[in-house]
């Protein structure tokens, strides 16, 4: 099968449920685990957006061109908090409206650990699939990307905002009390959020004490006790025994990939 490569979709199941996409083919992935695959890279590369050829991609898969165009490579997605649409610059207000002035919510997960995150009412429980995380409660729904970007800097003094992938994929996890941790840090960044009620709205913020923490089970034979990851960028051809798939990587028995990296990629898929 040959086509250029997207990030996987998922559904949420126990275990989670991947496609691959290749070209216009969805692979389902499930099946192969404990079987032999091989992705080989062809050498070509194709914008995600504009669709032309290019010698090296950026922000996961765009054109040089798109990168410095389009709102959603804009550094305001990587850190709402610097949203710039009402300073009149935004590089595609029509975009914004569409993906930025809707819900999101602030959530806890659990990936490598305890974390703090955004993410679109509509990439929920994918955005927490594609981190990795074994566990994930939404506490607060936002009005619109910048308000939520706002509300987890605050959180944020109490707890990462990030993921470390060597112990998501080691399966360095253990369950945590995410209910008792939510309770513990609203109530330290009250202050903070009550102000930023008061300066957007009451309806800016709206806390979520009934949602039930949701746990996530991952196709995973067998966790890698050394994490050797490959790149598409230096070697060509990536084959082992399917392990098991976990966030946006494959494990297999000779290393993992970041298929999410490699978006654009044309790869030739075999099993």
């Amino acid at each position: 099968m040959l086509g250029t490569l997207r990030k996987m979709t998922t559904e949420l199941q126990p275990p989670v449920k991947y496609h691959l996409p290749v070209g216009e083919q969805l692979i389902e992935l499930n099946p192969f685990i404990g079987k032999e695959i091989k992705l080989t890279y062809t050498g070509n590369i194709f914008c995600v957006h504009c669709q032309r050829a290019i010698k090296k991609s950026f922000n996961q898969g765009f054109c040089y061109p798109c990168f410095i165009k389009l709102a959603q490579c804009d550094m305001c997605i990587m850190k709402p908090e610097l949203c710039h649409y009402d300073a009149g610059t935004c590089r595609e207000p029509a975009w914004g409206d569409e993906f930025c002035f809707q819900p999101h919510y602030v959530y806890l997960a659990n990936s490598s650990g305890i974390k703090v995150g955004i993410t679109r009412h509509t990439q929920v429980p994918t955005r927490w699939i594609d981190q990795g995380a074994i566990q994930a409660l939404p506490i607060l729904k936002v009005a619109s990307r910048f308000v939520s970007g706002l509300a987890e800097i605050a959180i944020a003094e109490h707890v990462s905002d990030k993921t470390s992938w060597q112990k998501m994929l080691k399966n360095m996890q253990t369950p945590v009390d995410l209910l008792t941790r939510r309770d513990e840090l609203l109530a330290e960044c009250q202050p903070q959020l009550a102000a930023i009620s008061e300066k957007f709205g009451s309806q800016a913020i709206e806390f979520l004490p009934g949602e039930k923490v949701v746990d996530i089970i991952y196709p995973v034979e067998q966790y890698p006790a050394k994490v050797k990851s490959f790149n598409f960028d230096k070697v060509a051809e990536v084959e082992g025994v399917l392990q098991g798939i976990k966030g946006q990587y494959l494990l297999l028995d000779s290393g993992v990939i970041n298929i999410r990296k490699f978006t654009g990629y044309e790869i030739e898929f075999e099993a």
